[in-house]
């Protein structure tokens, strides 16, 4: 299937460069995939769409600070590493932190096996033994073929608390502003819970705790998973035949008690709505046949590594009965999960009407309902 099959023209002034005044303000344009018929309405109003026992499935992971701006050992030279994925953690000693993560490097030609990066307090260089603060280093430990740079952090105290202190909120580059202090909060779920992510699962910040309680109030079931997000979510296709992309790993982790309960539903004939793409691929990575039931279900497969990528035509949906989800960028894999849910025409149709009444795009924008 050609890329140029999921290309849209969208004006620069629909992305969204900052979140709604409230996260459930946002807008929601609700589908019918039976009808095809589409709803204007607000997020705030999304309970009128949900039923006692439907299941709610968000992912929790939370977005670590995983852009860091430092200085070369011996250069001076002004580095950026973008933390993409823990690769291992390290067992402290003497109250020192090691982690092992594979990230993008700007100027990556500038590093080598064995080159040393420092950070500080503001982002920049620090004193080494400066009681004021933590120090943070980064050492190249290899570079692969795509262009990934492999770097081992040693942090004099708990690595996540110097990231916290030293790094920036990793804003996607069509938001054309540096990170200010309101995005630690707004771009973050209000249920975060498990650090990792590079970039937010962005359905799930139209959720407020009020709006939370609501929906169960109503008897609908929230159940969480974890699929930490990296560059398997984001990473343009650079083929012109969508099937021979090649998505990056991104690990993911279903709980006992998330297993059970989406079997639960899936077995009493409830519907399963997944809060974003990311929540959709860690249920779909984890489904199995049970052959006693006859049905595909949540299955031991809960925690790993998945490189899934679902889109027209290719791998179908087994466990996700509906969407929500935000409006994504051009020939994105994102895009193209969403096609294979909605249908490819029948979602451009819906971008085409969301462009034309206004809907703001991409991560801080606007929200589907797709039933």
């Amino acid at each position: 299937m050609d890329i140029g099959l999921f290309d849209y023209e969208l004006p620069e002034k629909l992305i969204a460069q900052y979140p709604a005044p409230e996260r459930d303000a946002s807008r929601l344009l609700v589908v019918d995939r039976a009808t095809g018929a589409t709803e204007d309405r607000f997020f705030s109003d999304l309970p009128q769409y949900l039923r006692a026992g439907d299941v709610l499935v968000f992912n929790d992971s939370r977005v670590v600070k995983a852009r860091l701006i430092g200085e070369k050992e011996g250069t001076g030279a002004r580095i950026e590493l973008f933390l993409v994925k823990r690769l291992s953690v390290g067992g402290a000693s003497r109250g020192a932190e090691h982690e092992e993560w594979e990230t993008l490097a700007r100027p990556a030609r500038r590093l080598h096996i064995g080159d040393r990066v420092f950070f500080g307090a503001e982002g920049g260089p620090f004193a080494p033994g400066d009681a004021a603060r933590p120090p943070l280093a980064a050492e190249v430990t290899g570079k692969t073929d795509d262009g990934f740079v492999h770097v081992r952090f040693h942090c004099e105290g708990v690595f996540l608390e110097a990231l916290e202190r030293l790094g920036h909120i990793p804003l996607p580059p069509y938001i054309r502003r540096g990170d200010e202090a309101s995005d630690a909060e707004r771009y973050q779920t209000v249920y975060a819970a498990a650090p990792g992510s590079a970039a937010a699962p962005t359905a799930g910040l139209h959720f407020t705790e009020n709006l939370l309680g609501r929906l169960r109030g109503k008897g609908v079931e929230t159940v969480f998973v974890t699929l930490h997000v990296g560059l398997g979510t984001f990473r343009p296709v650079q083929t012109d035949a969508i099937e021979d992309h090649k998505m990056h790993t991104e690990p993911y982790r279903i709980s006992e008690d998330a297993r059970l309960r989406i079997n639960r539903a899936k077995s009493d004939g409830r519907r399963v709505i997944c809060v974003g793409t990311t929540s959709v691929r860690a249920l779909e990575s984890a489904s199995v046949w049970d052959h006693e039931g006859g049905r595909y279900i949540p299955g031991c497969r809960a925690y790993g590594d998945t490189d899934i990528f679902i889109y027209p035509g290719g791998r179908k949906f087994f466990m996700a009965d509906g969407l929500i989800t935000n409006f994504h960028l051009p020939k994105s894999t994102l895009l193209m999960l969403v096609s294979a849910f909605a249908g490819r025409e029948k979602t451009l149709e819906v971008y085409g009407e969301a462009i034309r009444k206004g809907y703001r795009f991409f991560s801080y924008g606007d929200a589907m309902l797709i039933l």
